[in-house]
Formats: structure tokens, sequence, C-alpha cells
């Protein structure tokens, strides 16, 4: 039967990765589908100074996404380059050829994805970007399709492996976070610029996406509440282990009669949780349903092979729908339509809360403490303090009830002129189960 040609735009580690399934799996893809993939066009910055023999025998090599896009011997175009701007123009412009596009990239869906939906249905044809989120965990097709009967009223995620692959070494190794970053660049897990990765801004793009599949609301990226991991000691971790808990970068989304109530933030969770048990550079991601109730998935979250299955696979389900003839099987969204979305005011986050404190010891200070908490309405759960000799920086730990954050904000604020503070206080919600 006559093959499908494919066009990859970018060809660093996603677009390797991608190149080297279709190659090394093609006789199985061929098997599964009942005709060929073939590669016949790849593009990027530098790749005419790349060896020749690193790409498909006869596909057109060049520097020109453009030539890609509009190759008459181009039927999938591939983006993979990642970014807002040129990947936006690439995405747009094979959209309206009326070629079905496959994308990794999870900034520009969650900012335009809507948008890009709408084009291509209005050029009769589909977008998809399973690989956007969570690597080789297929999450989309999941919401999608695989729950898609059942109502979702809340999911947790850990969905950047850089951010816990730094968190479970400082955890297993005492290691200070400043180290333990240094050997994940080292390692390849962080980018010289880790950013994105440690502030959270990596975690709340894909948050976004997930939560306009999960509850058909537009969400901006920037209306998220997001807190980095940069903080995070081997202190927090021994007192979090004395509470029965473990520290995670936590993507947050809850369906709330306020709104949707979305947060990343490093969160202490119970260790009896399933989530406390995800390890490394590993993704996982709970949902629960009204339904359906509790499911879970788990995998790598990144790198080229995993990332390249996601990718592979969408541009299977394009192929098939190319030879169907169907231009819409099922909204790359879940729904139709993005509703605009409410989303609850972080103000009124309502949880338990582990405020660490690193002081200059002198006597007074849990009452001077307890005094601006009583103040702000806020109650005293416990008060930990472990044993330490370096009485000019003496790490310690109030937890206090649930309250609200706007309470836990202002009493922050208002501890910000101690002068027996060595830093500001560190506040990390409290979770008492998932």
């Amino acid at each position: 039967m006559k093959p499908v040609r494919i066009g990859i735009i970018g060809s660093g580690n996603v677009g390797s990765g991608t190149l080297q399934i279709l190659s090394s799996n093609a006789s199985e893809l061929q098997a599964k589908l009942g005709f060929p993939l073939i590669v016949t066009a790849v593009s990027s910055k530098n790749i005419l100074t790349k060896n020749v023999s690193d790409f498909p025998a006869g596909a057109l090599l060049t520097d020109r996404w453009t030539d890609v896009v509009h190759s008459d011997n181009v039927d999938i175009v591939c983006e993979l380059i990642g970014g807002t701007t040129t990947a936006l123009e690439a995405i747009e412009a094979a959209l309206k050829t009326g070629k079905p596009v496959v994308t990794a990239n999870k900034e520009l869906m969650a900012l335009k994805g809507a948008e890009l939906f709408d084009l291509a249905t209005a050029n009769g044809t589909t977008i998809h970007m399973e690989a956007s989120v969570a690597g080789g965990i297929p999450i989309h097709a999941v919401l999608r399709e695989g729950i898609s009967a059942d109502s979702i009223e809340a999911f947790f995620g850990i969905l950047n492996g850089t951010s816990n692959y730094i968190l479970t070494e400082i955890e297993s190794k005492g290691t200070a976070f400043a180290d333990v970053l240094a050997e994940a660049q080292r390692l390849g897990y962080a980018e010289a610029d880790p950013t994105a990765d440690v502030e959270g801004y990596d975690a709340r793009s894909k948050l976004a996406l997930l939560a306009q599949l999960a509850f058909g609301q537009h969400v901006k990226p920037a209306e998220i509440y997001c807190e980095g991991i940069s903080r995070i000691t081997p202190f927090d971790f021994e007192y979090a282990h004395t509470l029965g808990h473990t520290i995670r970068l936590i993507c947050a989304a809850r369906q709330t009669p306020a709104g949707l109530a979305l947060s990343v933030r490093p969160t202490l969770i119970p260790k009896s949780t399933i989530l406390a048990s995800v390890l490394g550079a590993y993704n996982a991601i709970w949902i629960r349903g009204t339904a359906g109730q509790d499911t879970f998935y788990y995998g790598r979250g990144a790198g080229p092979l995993p990332t390249g299955v996601a990718v592979v696979s969408d541009i299977m389900r394009a192929a098939r729908d190319l030879k169907s003839g169907a231009s819409l099987r099922v909204s790359p969204f879940s729904f139709q339509k993005l509703k605009q979305a409410t989303l609850a005011s972080s103000d009124n986050f309502t949880s338990g809360y582990y405020l660490r404190f690193r002081v200059k010891d002198s006597t007074g200070i849990i009452a001077t403490l307890g005094k601006i908490l009583a103040g702000n309405g806020i109650s005293i759960d416990a008060v930990l303090q472990l044993p330490s000799d370096d009485k000019a920086n003496l790490p310690f730990v109030i937890t206090v009830e649930p309250a609200r954050e706007a309470a836990i904000r202002s009493a922050l604020a208002d501890m910000s002129a101690l002068d027996f503070l060595v830093e500001a206080p560190l506040a990390l919600p409290l979770e008492k189960g998932l």
C-alpha cells in the first residue's frame, strides 16, 4: 500500500528519538498500520553540517522549515523544535496547507493550542500533541479517550522529571540543592539554564494543558500559582520524614465551588501515598473521576526515546486518519470547544501548612511567632526541633492547622521584619492525603 510521508522539523533530542523509532520499528509499525511510514524531509538550523548517514536515505535535508511544510512529498508535518515563535509559524503554515501536524511543544500548546485546533478544523485537518506532557505516559489519550466518559473531579501529578530527580537525590543523599543541580546538569537531566524546571514553569505549562483536557476550560499558564524547589534543603526532608511525609513538586488541579483550583508547588505528601514512591526522573499522574474513582499513570517523563514513542504514536493516528479520510475523529482537547476558565483565587486555598524557620537562637522566638500566627487566625498544630549545634542558624518547624493561603501569606509578611530570622520562612502545604 502507498506509504504516508513524514516531514520532521527539528533534529534535537526528541527529533533524533523520533527518527530512531521510525527507522528501527519500521516493519512493526507497518504491520500495525497496514502501510509504511517513510521520512521524506528533515529540517533544522545546523542540519547541513551534520553527517548525512544520521538521516533517512533519500530524505530532503534542509535548514529551512518552509521546505518541509510546503513540500509536495510530505503528508504529515512534525514540529519538534520547541519555543513559541518559529514553531508557531511552522505549525500555522502546515495547518493552512491542510496537512496534519504532530507536536511535542507543551509551552506553545498551552498558550495557543485551542486556536491551533480551530485553525486545523477550519482547514479540514488535525493536530496531535501527546508528547507535550509526561513523555512516555499516554496521558492525553487517557483523558481524551480512555476515561473520557467520566467527569474529572481532581488530579495531582509529578510532571517535571528534573525537579523530581533533584528532590529525591536531596532526600536519599542529604546533599544540598546546588550540588544536586550541578550533578543533574552533568548527567543531562537539567539544562544549562535550569530555571524552567526548578522554578516550576515547565510543570506549569503541562498542568495548564492537562487542565484543559480534564475540565474543558482554557487555562493560561501565567494564571496558575507557581513556586519552585530551590529553597528545599536536607533539613526539610528530615522534618518531613518525622511527620510521615516526603516532599514532591506537585501539580494540583481540583474542581471547587469557586472554580478550578490550580497550583504548582513543593508540597508535603504522606509517604503512604502512591505519588510519594515516584523517584528520580519519572513522572506520574493520579486522577479522580466521579464515576471511575481513582486511576494512576506512571512512566518516563522525558528522554529522546520515551518522548519519541509518543510522537510516533501520534504520527500513526494522523496517518490512519489520512488513509480513512477522517478529518476530526477526537478533539485533541477532548472537548469540542474550551470554555473560558473560572479559576479559584490561590488566596482561598485551604490546607495545613509546614512552616520552616532558620533563626539566630534566642529566648521568646516561639512566643513571638505564635502571637503573629494567632493574630492572623492560624492555630499551631506542633513545634518540631531536631538537634543542631549551629545556634546562629538553627532550623525548626511549626506545623499549623488548616488555614487559608491568604492568612499564611499575611503572617509571613508580619514576620519579615523579625531580627532573629536568618532567612524568610518557608511555607509548604501539608497534605494529609491525596
